[in-house]
């Protein structure tokens, strides 16, 4: 989407205005790139707003919704599909008519879960009964017409087929056409800044941005050459991802699957998210050439990521490869919003994107009614790279360690109090403090350097060791350790040490893995979701979630899925002495993701899922 004008000599001129995306998406904030040429000839990328004129000029933006006489409507799911049913309970709850829509009776039935969900919230907060929500319909809590695109449905369970055409639903108060109509087209004018958020009236329809260089003396346009016209496409929803639930754990209770939405931590637990986000410095079509373009641009997965962390309601938030900017410029913000304290550590070396120089680094947030913050430990393992090339290295192979060594990566440890009980034995006895540390740490990912993942994870855990030495304290590692299951370092974190003849041990260039006998710690560690396995009798839930559990490692099949590479990176371990599990997330299955080809996709925003699990202190005991 890219356009161009030419200038007029002497005076401030548009040469070209662009958006990243040719889509534009409900809730996504839309800013255009602009270049200009200056009086003096130079070309400049820099805004130049009313309130700031250069040289007697200013910028002016016009944003336009245009509305055709033809109503359209796409899929709330599949937004690159025309609806072709209408749910009539949104329409009847208040919900966004954009949200109502769907592309069959199969994507409704996909949907069943979420939508439910909204109809809950809407008679909630919407003041709707439950009788007027759903009236004379089925029982399911739903009733969907078919539009004028009807596959010629019966009317069966729920579905009643009609001829009836969709109507967008669109308000247009206090918005005030201009009188030009051109082909059955009306242009309402939505905005005057430089950036545009599409809203539920824009869904369906083309936006049109006018950027005029303006005589500040007069506040009229120079000329016809100084302005450029852009076009996007019709304005589409926001996927709406397939809703996780949590599963219980609890044997005693038969097992029973919980519903996330409005599910928070049960009396004495808390929940712990571990999420790698996936940083736009990364994100790039090169990499992920199958995700369309909209879907992976920053102003749309920024705005999908915060709506999928913030449904979670955890209550710590552990996520990785948040770059710094967005940190500073968007998570910090938008989830203290929500009740979040944040708490950051960049890594120690930058990347160049192609236009300009970024770092991410690890994020762990926590809800500041449940918890506050003791101390923090940033591990940065470059440091810890240079202290054991000094001390055990000659120096004629110091280069070449550090070099193979020096790798930027970091992890960020928080001890944390708890403000009510995490055990279910009350509020805290006066004097007798509830703490909780909690690691979050990202690991080196190329995968010819094992010798230096394993390193990595050991020193981190040479770390926890001193921490449990000074206090009896529950623990929490978790992170993108980019080590599949029976690993190295995935060994030494669950069992607690590394076979001598384990096959990843026969190459150490540097002699920082010998012996294998001090390749060891204490601290009785459990992956979260190693309870799925271990889980015994239990209804079709945990059955569908074992499926999903490679039974001879006891993890997750995977929580990173891509083009190329389908396997487990991700982890949630906890000390098994004091905590237990309450609750999972459920895992997602392969053949859901791969409709898309693989992650990140216009669903999910990231090329990993995120983890989440519920704990529960037991009684303290001294280890």
């Amino acid at each position: 989407m890219d356009y161009r004008t030419v200038g007029v000599g002497g005076m401030l001129s548009v040469v070209r205005i662009h958006l990243p995306s040719d889509i534009p998406i409900l809730g996504c904030e839309l800013t255009p790139y602009v270049l200009l040429r200056r009086p003096d000839g130079s070309i400049s990328p820099d805004d130049i707003p009313e309130t700031n004129p250069v040289d007697g000029y200013y910028l002016a933006y016009r944003w336009y919704r245009i509305q055709s006489d033809k109503k359209v409507a796409v899929c709330s799911v599949h937004p690159a599909e025309p609806a072709a049913l209408q749910c009539l309970g949104c329409v009847k709850a208040k919900i966004p008519v954009s949200k109502s829509y769907h592309c069959s009776p199969k994507c409704f039935a996909d949907s069943w879960r979420n939508h439910r969900s909204m109809h809950a919230r809407a008679v909630h907060e919407n003041g709707v009964e439950e009788e007027e929500l759903f009236g004379r319909f089925s029982s399911t809590g739903s009733s969907v017409i078919a539009t004028e695109n009807s596959l010629g449905l019966a009317p069966s369970d729920g579905l009643v087929a009609s001829n009836v055409g969709l109507s967008n639903g669109s308000v247009f108060s206090g918005l005030a056409p201009i009188s030009e109509r051109n082909g059955g087209e009306m242009w309402y004018e939505v905005g005057r800044s430089r950036t545009y958020t599409p809203t539920a009236d824009d869904v369906g329809h083309a936006l049109k941005l006018q950027c005029t260089a303006v005589e500040a003396s007069t506040g009229k346009a120079i000329g016809l050459a100084s302005t450029c016209t852009l076009l996007t496409s019709r304005v589409i929803p926001a996927p709406s991802p397939t809703p996780r639930g949590m599963i219980s754990t609890n044997t005693l209770d038969g097992i029973s699957t919980l519903e996330l939405d409005g599910h928070t931590a049960g009396s004495g637990t808390f929940t712990v998210l571990s999420y790698n986000v996936l940083a736009d410095l990364y994100a790039t079509s090169d990499m992920y050439s199958y995700c369309p373009p909209w879907a992976l641009s920053w102003a749309y997965r920024r705005q999908n990521l915060l709506r999928e962390i913030v449904g979670y309601q955890a209550d710590i938030l552990c996520l990785q490869e948040v770059q710094s900017d967005h940190f500073d410029e968007f998570f910090a913000a938008e989830l203290e919003k929500h009740g979040y304290m944040a708490v950051y550590k960049k890594k120690t070396a930058e990347v160049y994107t192609g236009s300009a120089y970024a770092i991410d680094g690890c994020a762990t947030f926590f809800r500041r009614d449940r918890f506050s913050l003791v101390k923090k430990y940033e591990v940065e393992f470059n440091k810890a790279a240079q202290s054991l090339t000094e001390a055990l290295l000659p120096s004629a192979q110091k280069k070449a360690a550090l070099s193979r060594l020096l790798k930027d990566n970091v992890a960020l440890i928080v001890v944390l109090e708890a403000k009510d009980s995490v055990s279910g034995e009350g509020p805290p006895a006066p004097g007798k403090r509830q703490l909780l540390c909690v690691a979050n740490t990202h690991i080196h990912a190329n995968p010819e350097l094992k010798d230096v993942k394993l390193w990595q994870v050991h020193t981190l855990l040479k770390g926890l060791e001193k921490i449990a030495a000074s206090a009896d304290i529950p623990m929490l590692v978790c992170g993108d350790f980019n080590s599949v299951p029976n690993s190295a370092p995935h060994s030494l974190l669950s069992s607690g040490r590394v076979d001598p003849s384990h096959p990843e041990l026969a190459f150490d260039p540097l002699g920082i893995l010998r012996p294998a006998s001090k390749l060891c710690h204490q601290l009785p560690l459990v992956s979260a979701y190693s309870a799925f396995a271990k889980m015994a009798g239990g209804n079709s839930g945990l059955e569908q979630q074992r499926q999903r559990i490679d039974l001879t490692t006891n993890e997750p099949l995977f929580t990173n899925c891509t083009r190329d590479f389908l396997g487990t990176l991700d982890y949630i371990f906890f000390t098994a002495d004091s905590l237990t599990v309450e609750s999972l997330l459920e895992l997602l299955d392969e053949e859901s993701l791969r409709k898309d080809t693989a992650l990140p996709s216009p669903e999910w925003s990231s090329d990993h899922i995120a983890l989440l699990a519920e704990f529960r202190c037991k009684p303290r005991l001294r280890r």
